[in-house]
């Protein structure tokens, strides 16, 4: 049995993520043209989103990463974010752009925002997110990019993970019962 036969639906194919991304490339190129960029892809979750989006912006840009925790194993964020480094990078008089895999409770991504606007002083900072889960959040988090939007319901592929499973799916969709 390959992990392939523990899913339950695909929501979204490999070959309609990859066009999504050239659209969203397209779009940051455009506003970050002539602007000194740094992206700050937030690990685990965003590390495969990060390097299939950033292959496809033509700007120069830098990247910074950063580690951080919310979900602790589970199905669901588990409240409390951390931050699994010593210090943030240098982000001053940068326009940054943070991206994740999935905004879900707004929880994360508003400390990470929060976090860089209070300590690292950039011109800018916007939020690139894979997936829009339309769900109730703790916090009000507005991404000005996204992938797709997606119900209340728990994803794992192409980044996403179960128990630090499934991130290498090339597609993303949801996992059989039996297996969570």
């Amino acid at each position: 049995m390959t992990m392939h036969d523990h899913i339950d639906q695909i929501l979204f194919d490999e070959d309609r993520i990859l066009a999504r991304l050239d659209e969203i490339a397209t779009q940051i190129t455009s506003d970050y043209e002539g602007k000194d960029l740094i992206v700050v892809p937030i690990l685990h979750g965003g590390l495969i989103l990060v390097a299939n989006l950033l292959r496809r912006v033509k700007l120069p840009l830098k990247m910074e990463c950063l580690s951080v925790e919310s979900y602790h194993g589970g199905t669901e964020s588990s409240g409390e974010v951390t931050f699994n480094q010593l210090r943030l990078p240098d982000l001053k008089n940068a326009h940054v752009l943070i991206i994740d895999d999935i905004l879900d409770s707004g929880r994360t991504l508003d400390a990470i925002g929060r976090k860089i606007v209070e300590e690292c002083a950039p011109d800018s900072v916007k939020i690139c997110v894979l997936l829009d889960k339309k769900t109730e959040r703790a916090f009000e988090v507005h991404p000005d990019y996204v992938g797709f939007e997606v119900g209340d319901e728990f994803v794992i592929g192409y980044g996403l993970d179960y128990q630090g499973r499934y991130r290498n799916l090339p597609y993303i969709g949801t996992l059989k019962e039996e297996f969570i």
